[in-house]
């Protein structure tokens, strides 16, 4: 961990800090997972994976997260200013898929009304844009990041071999009632709701193209019944299999 008052810098030795969130919603049949194709011109183009993207310096925004607190982001991470992660993955999220979770009045926003859809995906492009920070929007619609419902999954940092290196933290929530998955056009080619053994029977078949983090997350969902089993083995931390040197090898890591 840095020394107190550092943060840890965003881009170090040529890998730069990512967040990616995984959105969960129960079915009939089984938990899904929400997963986007990267468009081509990108980096890792064609892929199947999780919302996410780049951490960002607007993003360290501890004041806004409800239920996490920086000590405890610190801590879960064990990095200098964990609760960037928190937000970037909030923020991502509603950018790729247009699921913000956030509150307002301690009850969790709907966007239920097409005028409230509307001025929101206008906030939305102006994210991606980067006209707008997290923090304005909070303002302007007077709105706490949910970092409660927001639980820290997993740890992978890009091999050396790969051109282009990120070290990403993944995390997990339920998808909120009343919202609803709309991928951007500009950050996404597609998009999908899927049972984890049904992605990954689609990647064997050469359906989907993925690779280690996504593969190893699915697998770790699948033999769950429900979010609720979901969520309480991510918790306890009994979720992700052993780390093994192959799976380091691959760009495993422990979670802290």
């Amino acid at each position: 961990m840095s020394a107190i008052g550092e943060l840890e810098p965003l881009v170090r030795d040529n890998i730069r800090m990512a967040a990616s969130l995984l959105l969960v919603r129960d079915r009939p049949g089984g938990p899904e997972v929400f997963m986007v194709k990267r468009p081509g011109g990108v980096d890792f183009p064609d892929l199947h994976v999780f919302p996410g993207g780049k951490l960002d310096p607007a993003d360290h925004q501890p004041s806004l997260l409800d239920g996490v607190t920086e000590t405890d982001a610190d801590l879960a991470l064990g990095v200098r200013g964990g609760s960037r992660y928190w937000v970037a993955a909030i923020r991502e999220c509603f950018e790729e898929c247009g699921v913000l979770l956030a509150s307002r009045d301690e009850a969790l926003i709907r966007l239920g009304a097409e005028t409230e859809r509307d001025r929101f995906n206008r906030y939305r492009q102006a994210l991606i844009d980067r006209s707008l920070d997290i923090a304005t929007l909070c303002t302007q619609e007077g709105l706490r990041l949910a970092g409660d419902r927001v639980r820290y999954f997993s740890h992978w940092i890009t091999p050396e071999q790969a051109p282009r290196r990120f070290d990403t933290r993944f995390f997990i929530a339920a998808m909120p009632e009343e919202q609803d998955t709309l991928a951007h056009h500009w950050e996404t080619a597609g998009e999908e709701w899927v049972r984890p053994a049904d992605a990954l029977t689609a990647h064997r078949s050469g359906r989907l193209l993925m690779i280690a983090p996504t593969l190893v997350t699915l697998e770790s969902l699948a033999a769950c019944h429900s979010v609720v089993s979901i969520m309480a083995a991510v918790a306890a931390e009994a979720h992700l299999p052993p780390l093994t040197p192959a799976l380091r090898e691959q760009g495993m890591h422990t979670l802290r």
